[in-house]
């Protein structure tokens, strides 16, 4: 399992919001104008409903929002960057978010969402991967940053 067998370009986006919701929100409406999953209103109601038992704020400008969702035959891996930041994220180190990877696995699939958070973290431990995700350019940047870190 690698990342570059879950990320896709048209899966990252440079983010326009700068608040929690409409991040979220703003990543979402990404799926569901590529039909990636067919119930998107349990799948929004799913992530918020996340976000509310605690945020996934963890700390060092990263945000990882996710759900094991009944909806997905794949693992998604959506990325959002925001040089700005997003302050109302609610962040374990009460820092701004710049960079939210968010994952989707389907209901039964505990252990590809445990590999893939592990390999996203092993990525964004990086403070130099960090900084190159929110100064890239494009989502192709985003993508080729995470693949070869």
């Amino acid at each position: 399992m690698e990342i570059k067998d879950f990320l896709r370009e048209d899966r990252c986006v440079l983010l326009k919001s700068t608040r929690k919701n409409e991040v979220l929100l703003e990543l979402l409406e990404i799926l569901e104008a590529q039909k990636a999953v067919e119930n998107m209103e349990e799948l929004r109601k799913e992530i918020f409903y996340r976000e509310q038992l605690m945020s996934t704020g963890i700390g060092l400008s990263i945000a990882v929002p996710h759900v094991r969702f009944e909806g997905v035959a794949a693992p998604i891996v959506m990325a959002g960057v925001s040089r700005e930041g997003i302050s109302d994220y609610a962040s374990l180190d009460e820092k701004p978010i710049k960079i939210v990877i968010m994952i989707i696995v389907a209901k039964d699939c505990h252990r590809d969402y445990i590999r893939l958070l592990s390999m996203i973290m092993s990525h964004l431990k990086n403070e130099e991967v960090r900084d190159a995700l929110v100064n890239a350019a494009s989502p192709a940047q985003i993508v080729s940053i995470l693949e070869e870190a």
